[in-house]
């Protein structure tokens, strides 16, 4: 199979998953293993930032005409909800963004095929997913310490396996924050990272020389892009409405699946 084909796969992979609380980080590094991917760390990490590129401009497409307006409060006169907002957003940021730059190439390093790493990271994910369902939501809105919590939340989910969207989705619920709003902040909050993170490693020119082909890459961004766009259209519905314990089970199951490949 060839490395096209296998990104392509992996863009799939990527716009299917992100949008649902089962993290699309540890799913890309068992696809990778299993497709036989040949990406170093660094490699594998460059391909996984593509990846999330596609799908946060995806969420940046469906999400735009909320973000156009939310843009205009930002910039019109006097303090509103808009900017408070906004405020909010860049709080949750800082977690993720202290880690991100200080330790990437520690998290390079679980970039690796660690799919045992990532197996045990799904069984977390899939508990925070069970006891986030058993709490009543309430209709609470999300302040600056929730975002701040939240952006913790995000800064762990950096881990393969640890779900993104699950991680913050669960923290808002038991925060006592309601589902919708919690999915709309949780899908909403990423972008701006994964932007500055692509601003980051073009100024460092980490994308001159990462040893993947040119094509690979734009066509695994293409295949995520476009995979990101149906998904989020229908999927963001399922995660606002669904009983989170469905997803907690399918990434015991995927855990499962891996250990057994593994020992036997």
């Amino acid at each position: 199979m060839s490395e096209v084909i296998k990104s392509i796969i992996l863009g799939v992979i990527q716009g299917l998953s992100e949008f649902l609380p089962v993290s699309s980080s540890g799913h890309l590094e068992l696809a990778k293993h299993f497709l036989g991917t040949h990406f170093a760390g660094g490699e594998s990490l460059t391909m996984t930032v593509v990846l999330h590129i596609a799908t946060a401009l995806s969420t940046v497409f469906v999400f735009r005409k909320e973000i156009i307006d939310l843009l205009k409060g930002v910039f019109v006169k006097g303090w509103n909800e808009d900017k408070s907002f906004a405020l909010k957003i860049v709080i949750s940021m800082i977690p993720a963004g202290l880690i991100g730059y200080f330790m990437e190439s520690q998290l390079e390093e679980l970039f690796e095929g660690k799919v045992l790493f990532v197996a045990f990271m799904l069984i977390i994910t899939g508990i925070l997913l069970l006891i986030s369902d058993f709490v009543n939501s309430k209709n609470k809105d999300i302040d600056y310490k929730d975002s701040f919590i939240i952006g913790v939340a995000q800064a762990i989910a950096l881990l393969p396996g640890i779900s993104r969207s699950g991680s913050t989705i669960s923290t808002a619920i038991l925060l006592g924050i309601k589902k919708d709003k919690a999915a709309f902040f949780s899908f909403l909050m990423v972008v701006p990272l994964i932007f500055g993170k692509m601003a980051k490693d073009i100024l460092d020119g980490a994308y001159l020389n990462t040893g993947i082909s040119t094509l690979s890459l734009v066509f695994g961004f293409v295949a995520a892009f476009i995979t990101g766009v149906i998904a989020c259209t229908w999927m963001i519905k399922l995660v606002r409405n669904s009983k989170l314990r469905y997803f907690a089970y399918y990434c015991f199951g995927v855990a499962a699946i891996v250990f057994i490949l593994f020992l036997f």
